[in-house]
This record gives C-alpha cells, sequence and structure tokens, in this order.
C-alpha cells in the first residue's frame, strides 16, 4: 500500500489514443452493402462499426469476453443512505464466489469470464473462497466529514485497477466489462455526476438499493452536505478536478474502475460499459482522458434515477432498456452476445454482390 508523503508523485495515468478513421470509410461500405436496406438492423450496424473502428479491422471479433467486478465499502454507509448494512457487500462477494448472484448466471450463460476483486471491503468475506485481493483499505472514510480516501489512496486504486487490467489484457482478451458491489456506492455515483457533469444533485439521488421516500429525502440531504464540504476544498470549477471529486467522494472500487478503463482504452480494448455506477466511473475516466469514450459502448439505460441524465450527458445511446438496476455488471453480461451478433453479422452475412441480389437502384 503506498504512504502519503508531502511529496506524492499522482499515478501516471495511461495515455488513450483517439480512434483513428482509417477504416471509417471502408467499414461503412462493408455494413451498407450487406444484403438488407441500409440502416435495417439498427444499432447493430452501429456497434459493429464501432468494434471495427476500435481494433482496426473489417472483421472484429469478441475474444475471451471479461467482465470485472470491484467490491468496496463507503464510510458514508453509517449514516443510512442504504437500507441494508455495509456487511452486506462481503456477504455478496461470497455469493459471487459461490456462483449464485444475477452476474454468474448471466455470465456462464453467455460465456463470459468473471473476476471478483476486493478493492476495499470493510468487513472479512466468509468463506473458504476468496476475491482477487486488490483492497486499498477496509472501507472510505465517512465522506460526509472528511475526503473519502487520501490522495495516496486514490493513487493506489487507480494503479491496481490498471495493473489488473493490463494482465487479462495480456491473455488476448478484447472485450472487457466492469461490475461492482458496495452498500452505498450510488451515493458516490450521484455525487460524481454532479461535480463532475454539473447536473442538479436531485437530479442524480435515486432510491438506491429500495430507499423509500422518507428515506430518499434523508439520503439527498445527507449529499447535499456532502458536496457542500466537498467544494471546500475543490477547486470552483469541479468539472475540471476529476481527481479531487474522486479523492472526496469516490468509492474505491470506482476509482479502481476508473483506472481499470483508462489501462483498457489505452490497450485497444472494447469496453462495455454497465449502468449508473460505471458510467459515473466513466465520467471521471473521461474527464482525466477524453478519447477514452471512443472505446466506449454501453449496455443499457439502468432505472435508477440520473442514469438517462448521465448517458445524455455523454452523447450515449444504450443497447438495452430493460428496467434494471441492480449493478453487479448484470447489464454488461447480456449486452455481450449483441456485440457478438454485430461482428458476426458484419463478418459473415453476404454482400449484394457475393449474393448474387440486386442492390436497390436510386434512378
Amino acid at each position: 500500500m503506498l504512504t502519503e508523503t508531502n511529496t506524492l508523485q499522482p499515478f501516471l495515468l495511461p495515455a488513450v489514443a483517439p480512434l483513428s478513421g482509417a477504416l471509417d470509410a471502408a467499414l461503412q461500405r462493408s455494413i451498407d452493402t450487406k444484403t438488407k436496406p441500409p440502416g435495417a438492423l439498427g444499432l447493430i450496424e452501429v456497434l459493429a462499426h464501432r468494434l471495427g473502428a476500435i481494433q482496426q479491422t473489417l472483421t472484429p471479433t469478441v475474444t475471451q469476453p471479461t467482465i470485472v467486478v470491484f467490491a468496496a465499502d463507503h464510510g458514508i454507509s453509517v449514516e443510512g443512505v442504504s437500507p441494508y448494512p455495509h456487511e452486506v457487500t462481503a456477504q455478496m462477494v461470497a455469493n459471487f464466489l459461490a456462483g449464485g448472484a444475477a452476474i454468474n448466471v448471466f455470465a456462464e450463460l453467455n460465456s463470459i469470464t468473471l473476476r471478483i476483486v476486493n478493492a476495499g471491503v470493510a468487513t472479512p468475506i466468509p468463506g473458504a473462497a476468496q476475491p482477487q485481493d486488490a483492497s486499498v483499505a477496509p472501507g472510505t472514510a465517512n465522506m460526509l466529514h472528511a475526503s473519502a480516501m487520501s490522495e495516496a489512496q486514490l493513487n493506489d486504486a487507480l494503479s491496481r485497477g490498471a495493473s489488473i487490467v493490463r494482465e487479462i489484457s495480456a491473455s488476448d482478451c478484447n472485450v472487457i466489462g466492469f461490475g461492482e458491489m458496495g452498500i452505498g456506492n450510488t451515493s458516490s455515483a450521484a455525487l460524481l455526476m454532479h461535480l463532475l457533469a454539473d447536473v442538479p444533485l436531485a437530479h442524480c439521488t435515486g432510491r438506491g438499493t429500495g430507499l423509500d421516500d422518507a428515506g430518499l429525502a434523508k439520503k439527498l440531504a445527507l449529499l447535499q452536505q456532502v458536496a457542500a464540504r466537498a467544494r471546500t476544498v475543490l477547486p470552483a470549477n469541479t468539472t475540471a478536478a476529476p481527481r479531487g471529486v474522486l479523492r472526496e467522494c469516490g468509492g474505491f472500487e470506482i476509482a479502481m474502475m476508473v483506472g481499470a478503463i483508462l489501462r483498457a482504452g489505452h490497450d485497444g480494448m472494447c469496453i462495455v460499459i454497465d449502468g449508473f455506477i460505471a458510467s459515473a466511473a466513466l465520467l471521471a475516466a473521461r474527464a482525466l482522458r477524453p478519447a477514452v469514450i471512443d472505446y466506449c459502448v454501453f449496455a443499457h439505460q439502468s432505472d435508477e434515477a440520473g442514469h438517462a441524465l448521465m448517458l445524455q450527458h455523454m452523447g450515449a445511446t444504450p443497447l438495452l432498456a430493460l428496467g434494471m438496476r441492480l449493478g453487479e455488471g448484470t447489464g454488461a453480461a447480456l449486452a455481450i452476445p449483441l456485440l457478438r451478433a454485430a461482428t458476426t453479422f458484419l463478418c459473415n452475412m453476404a454482400s449484394f454482390e457475393s449474393a448474387g441480389v440486386s442492390d436497390r437502384s436510386d434512378d
């Protein structure tokens, strides 16, 4: 674990190059000359183009798709921002390891490798099976009263997330998604959205794991206090201070996901963005390295309050809208078959010429 000093240097973020447009015209020509009316496959065509552009090939693939679930606790959970105690984080990690969660069954169904990472779970994880240990600390500080993490801890989380993806990328995986588990993490995500996207906090704050109206009102009031505290130590323009916002209001699993997203973009992987929490991590990653969004596809629009606005802020079109708000990477797991469909369409579907079918006439 890093030790904070007065001369602490920030983690050197992975560089992310903008996508080359060299193949754009050829990809579009390949898509448009398939045996179908132009645009008839809708978002599948857009997805095929994006995958070809990311991989810089007319024949993209989905190879060894992987979802990494980062788990960590949040100090603010003691304030009652969730109806569940923070011990549920460790219990759900044990459930992931036992194969009993939604992400397990969807990943198995769709032949997706699943990796569970302890980014900072506060209590011991029950059972003999244990996740990959990348723990920064046993949960963040209570951000109502202090920075969620130190600068050293932020560096540690970013670095560890990037290292995990570097290892996965080296195993020939070219499609990666991220999930999370952490009681209280919708509070962090709402604050990141508020401070990085300049959206009113009331529009960013939802019911999380199932708050009633009174619980939601309490959560919003608490987050308003957190935002006020954070603004006393952040620059006036918080949208230009992603590291500071992560330090003041983030979670270890979110910061680790930021490092992971940036490394995935650096390595030219297709990044499948899940729901509200993962999108908040991308919001911070994009503020740090704007080109990273070029490598992303958006799995679904979560039913968590604020996600539709967050997607709109990033100019994103989700592949699915199923009314889900579970997290864990479940939306990413359900969207990866659509990536496979897009690559199969682009690589295997006949063209008008190869099939001997007359193309349309515009005369």
